[in-house]
């Protein structure tokens, strides 16, 4: 049996990644946190117990402390773990204008630390699997080399840190057989400034299958890719 994890599950690509997982075989842990979830709810229903929802917010430590122990009471090895889940924050003001560092500090322990306390707490099942795969659902946003806003300090800066957290780990695991993908998704139509943004060029199945065919060719016994880039959902380079 493969496991594999997604937080930010409630909707959006989160949800999509879910579902495409379930498609593929895999046993999933799927992240509650926002909303009603009422779609993943009967997802549930429907998977003949191959997909258990857990309640779960990233930035709280009692919250991932037990899902943790969910996970742990159900399997000692974790193939994939995606670290989906993200809020936005005000996309608006400059270094001119008053900024809101509390909600900064909120985004922050949400984007950045909370996929660590996830990539921390489960580093032990997933270095067990046979993937060993950890896939960081970061954005251009947070790509310092091809910067180009002058607002969205919280969204920006909190990508950045997950993009040199995904490093990090990429370096410590990668010797032992450990792979770590950054993904930026695309400009999807999601909820994730509070409504639903119809401007978005991929609805979240579109992105999520592309995000998942990328892993089936980095899992792929053949894969002779090397080191590790921050790529866009068609497997093309971004800036660093």
């Amino acid at each position: 049996m493969k496991w594999a994890l997604v937080t930010g599950a409630d909707r959006g690509v989160g949800l999509s990644l879910v579902k495409g997982l379930l498609e593929r075989g895999y046993s999933v842990f799927a992240g509650h946190y926002a909303g009603s979830g009422e779609e993943l709810k009967l997802l549930e229903e429907a998977s003949a117990e191959r997909l258990r929802v857990l309640p779960l917010d990233i930035s709280d430590a009692d919250s991932v402390g037990k899902a943790l122990e969910a996970v742990a009471a159900a399997t000692d090895r974790l193939d994939i773990l995606i670290n989906n889940g993200a809020i936005l924050g005000d996309m608006q003001a400059t270094v001119e204008d008053e900024l809101d560092f509390e909600e900064m500090d909120r985004v922050f322990r949400v984007n950045a630390l909370g996929s660590l306390r996830m990539s921390n707490g489960l580093i032990g099942p997933v270095m067990a699997s046979g993937s060993k795969m950890i896939v960081n659902i970061s954005s251009e946003a947070g790509s310092i080399g091809s910067c180009w806003r002058n607002s969205w300090y919280a969204y920006c800066m909190s990508k950045a840190a997950l993009n040199m957290q995904s490093q990090l780990i990429h370096n410590q695991i990668s010797p032992q057989g450990g792979k770590v993908m950054v993904i930026h998704p695309g400009h999807v139509q999601t909820y994730m400034q509070g409504k639903l943004d119809v401007s978005g060029s991929l609805t979240p199945d579109e992105s999520a299958g592309h995000i998942l065919r990328l892993v089936d060719e980095r899992l792929a016994p053949d894969y002779t890719g090397e080191g590790l880039t921050l790529i866009d959902y068609e497997g093309r380079t971004l800036p660093w």
